[in-house]
């Protein structure tokens, strides 16, 4: 088979590498430097488990910017490009998604096309609709970013939107690079599996809102959180995982999916949808008060990115912390590597580690950190387990 895979970040990365086990892949972006580490085998994400299949596996796998030549002659063109949430019409900016179908069906209308992009329910029905092109096919990722290769060799299900030949076809490639056996697979409809991903993502942020909310209790009143936790998720039905308290969900995936779910309930009577998003919101005004509330002269921000091994801070949690908290005349900086420049929203960016903790009254901390354990009496954090 040779595949295109279009967007080469945590999904189109990790399917390319995966597919690229036992077939000719081709990963396409628009990034002409992404693409340049790709061919020199270096991951131009944070994610261990891809930069050792690129250091050691014989992988059957290219990049390039040049669309006609990526999609000439592919079999599957899988989509992977990113679809933000849009404020503005209360929907997904799926632009580019559609942009890269239509392509597609343009250059190689033999080509059945995958859409691994999150998008509305009801959005790939619509598509084939418009495009008139039967061969689009939805099937959702549910992968965790710094993991996301390992959770497509390990899947825990296989979702296809789709129930013809192709699909299966597409399913058993995707089988057949995993290494787990005996993977759970879902044949259904496109509207179904659109409402798979969300669902499962909007379950995933009622969780991390729900822990929050006992943490938030269990510190106005004097309780020992980590106790709490550890009784609750003892009864098997609840479970011992993802139930760490932060300052709130953020990243690529749930803030917006959440809200696109929410979307989709304008004409369905709901209770929950809706309160999940809202929860989020009130546990970063929770977090904002307690910090103020400790007359902290300045506030440093220890890193932006959503969690311990990622390399992404789009949406994360503290950036709303931090936002109320400079929203409140306290001055605010930054410790943040990744970043560039001598600001970020306003707030500076410190570059030496040494000062930051020197000049900072009170540090924020999402997750604990080695690199602040000298300096463990200034840092305010709700990470009570050492883990995501």
């Amino acid at each position: 088979m040779k595949i295109t895979v279009v967007g080469i970040g945590y999904v189109g990365l990790s399917m390319a590498v995966l597919l690229a086990r036992h077939n000719q892949v081709c990963a396409l972006d628009i990034d002409a430097e992404k693409v340049r580490m790709i061919e020199q085998r270096q991951a131009p994400i944070a994610d261990e488990e891809i930069q050792r299949f690129l250091d050691t596996e014989q992988l059957n796998l290219s990049a390039t910017t040049n669309v006609a030549a990526a999609y000439d002659g592919a079999d599957f063109i899988v989509v992977a490009t990113p679809t933000d949430y849009d404020s503005n019409t209360d929907c997904f900016d799926t632009r580019s998604v559609e942009e890269v179908v239509q392509d597609a069906k343009s250059i190689n209308p033999n080509a059945t096309i995958i859409i691994k992009s999150t998008v509305p329910v009801g959005f790939t029905r619509m598509l084939r609709e418009k495009l008139d092109h039967e061969m689009i096919i939805f099937s959702p990722e549910f992968l965790r970013e710094g993991k996301a290769l390992h959770d497509n060799l390990y899947p825990s299900r296989i979702v296809i939107g789709d129930k013809s030949s192709a699909a299966r076809r597409f399913c058993e490639l995707l089988q057949k690079g995993a290494l787990k056996d005996d993977v759970p697979v879902v044949f259904c409809e496109s509207t179904e599996a659109e409402a798979i991903k969300l669902f499962a993502n909007t379950y995933l942020a009622m969780r991390v809102a729900y822990f929050n909310e006992l943490d938030t209790y269990s510190e106005t009143h004097g309780l020992d959180a980590g106790k709490v936790i550890e009784g609750v998720c003892l009864d098997q039905r609840i479970g011992n995982y993802y139930n760490n308290p932060s300052f709130g969900y953020g990243g690529y995936c749930l803030p917006k999916d959440t809200r696109q779910l929410r979307a989709n309930y304008r004409d369905v009577p709901n209770n929950i949808i809706g309160a999940i998003v809202d929860a989020n919101d009130t546990r970063k005004d929770y977090i904002a008060n307690a910090v103020v509330a400790r007359a902290p002269s300045v506030v440093g921000i220890f890193r932006l990115v959503m969690k311990a091994g990622s390399d992404n801070y789009r949406s994360s949690a503290v950036q709303g912390v931090m936002r109320r908290i400079k929203d409140k005349g306290v001055k605010v900086v930054i410790y943040e590597p990744m970043l560039d420049g001598d600001d970020f929203l306003g707030c500076p960016i410190i570059r030496d580690l040494g000062e930051f903790k020197e000049i900072s009254s009170i540090i924020l901390s999402n997750r604990h950190s080695q690199s602040l354990s000298d300096v463990r009496d200034k840092v305010y954090t709700r990470d009570l387990f050492d883990r995501d």
